[in-house]
Order: structure tokens, then sequence, then C-alpha cells
């Protein structure tokens, strides 16, 4: 583990593969911790990748001294680790660390040759209304760490991995954690006030990858066509899989994500 100072604080960080290789820097989503890309950097790293995990402000292992915790925060966290391991990397995002990814590649390109989206959201749309004041509602103390550990886990639809109940002790831990539980809190809140991806200025080739069963969308397959056909992207569905594919089916996933890093290196833009 490595820390990343930042003006309010540290961002945590593992980091794999040899000091030369190609860099790879891997972004959660809200309430996830780096562990969630466990699957990714060993198979990436044998590759000859340089690959970077990241937890968010006030998760993990990162410090909990932030006064800020939005999606445009996380941008600047992990474009900061882009330049600290020196530019330019290919983003692997999940959920907000996806719609961050995208922003960083529309407003810093020099930063990023390619993005891997997985669970994205990019149309920059919230919850609103009487969904909006449920979730409110639903993370509140007292009961708030434990349904927001039930909220995540119903998100793994689908198969998992033999280590995930580890994965999720560890989501857990953080959410129980009174040092880490208001920050994570104005992490979920980006749910309300969510980032137009810009997605007009991203010009890196991209891949977006869909759980067939992510519940986040009524039409999974047709969020990720929509977010396919405004990129340019390769798309991969990944069936057996809710919000987190790369987690869930590393079996699926990991082979595909090589053979677009690999066209990428290329330059060739496509998988």
């Amino acid at each position: 583990m490595r820390y990343l100072q930042r003006p309010d604080g540290r961002i945590a960080y593992g980091l794999y593969g040899p000091t030369d290789g190609p860099l790879v820097v891997c972004v959660p989503g809200m309430g996830d911790v780096r562990a969630t890309y466990r699957h990714l950097t060993v198979p990436l790293a044998e590759a000859g990748y340089r690959v970077a995990a990241m937890d968010l402000r006030s998760h993990g292992d990162s410090d909990t001294t932030f006064a800020s915790h939005t999606t445009l925060d996380t941008a600047e966290d992990a474009a900061a680790l882009i330049g600290e391991l020196s530019a330019p990397a290919t983003v692997v995002g999940n959920s907000l660390g996806a719609t961050a990814a995208a922003w960083i590649a529309a407003t810093r390109p020099e930063l990023v040759n390619g993005l891997v989206l997985s669970g994205a959201f990019l149309r920059g749309e919230g919850v609103r209304g009487a969904a909006a004041l449920a979730l409110k509602a639903m993370l509140m103390r007292p009961w708030g760490p434990a349904m927001a550990a039930r909220y995540l886990g119903s998100l793994f639809s689908g198969r998992t991995t033999d280590d995930h109940p580890a994965h999720m002790a560890a989501i857990r831990t953080g959410l129980r954690s009174r040092d880490r539980y208001p920050g994570i809190l104005a992490t979920f809140a980006n749910a309300y006030r969510p980032v137009p991806a810009r997605l007009d200025d991203v010009r890196a080739p991209a891949l977006v990858v869909m759980g067939e069963l992510d519940r986040d969308w009524p039409d999974p397959a047709a969020e990720a066509e929509w977010m396919r056909d405004r990129l340019g992207a390769d798309l991969l569905m990944v069936p057996e899989a809710g919000h987190y594919p790369l987690a869930q089916r590393p079996d699926v996933t990991v082979p595909v994500l090589l053979d677009f890093l690999a066209a990428t290196a290329r330059g060739a833009g496509r998988a």
C-alpha cells in the first residue's frame, strides 16, 4: 500500500507490476474499496502492465480528513495519481468511478489513452423525488451502515467469486466506522448531484462493460448500447453479473480487458 498526498489528506492505493509497464489506474465506486479490482491486478501485472488501484476519499485505507467527497474530487484524485505515476494511463472505473474516469478523459485528454467503464453512470441524471428521499432515509444513522451494506450487497446479482464474502466484510468494516461513514455518506450523496460526463469531448478509445443483471437500470443492455454508440466504444455484456462484472466474472472480463489494453497500446483504438 502507498499513499498519494492531496491537499486535505492522503489517498491510499496499491501498485502492482513492472515500473516501466504501461499504466492502468483503477477507480472504485461509492462504498467500495480498491480490492474490488483484486482479480485484475495480478493478471494485468503478469502481462506487463503497471496497475494502480486506489481507494476513494474516506474509503478503505484513505484518510478521513477530506472536507469534500464529490465525483469531481474523485476525478481530480485519480488524475493526480496518474501524474504521480507518470501519465498517460488507461483508466478503469466502476459506477461513480467510471463517471470520474470519463470526466478525466474529457477534461484532461493528455492523461488518458484508454477507458474501461464498468456499470457507468454517464447521462448526468440523478436520483430525484421519492426515490431520493427514500435513499436518504435509508442511509441515516443508526440503521444507515447496515442498510448501505445490504444495498451494496444486493448489487452483486448473479455469480460471485470464492473470496466475495471477505470483500463484503471489508466494505462493512468501512461502513461501521464512525470516522469513515460520514465521508462515505457524503460520497453516496453524489447520487443526487451527478456530473455530466461531457461525452462529446471524450476521444480516448473505450470499452463499456455491463453486467446483464445490473439492477441499476431497467434495461442494462439498452443502457450499455447507448454508451457504446455515444462513445464509439467496444461493448462487453457479462452474463450472470450485476453491477460489478469486473469483480464477479473475471473469467469473462479479464481476457477481454487484456485484448483491449493490447489494442490500445498498439494505437488500434479497438479490442
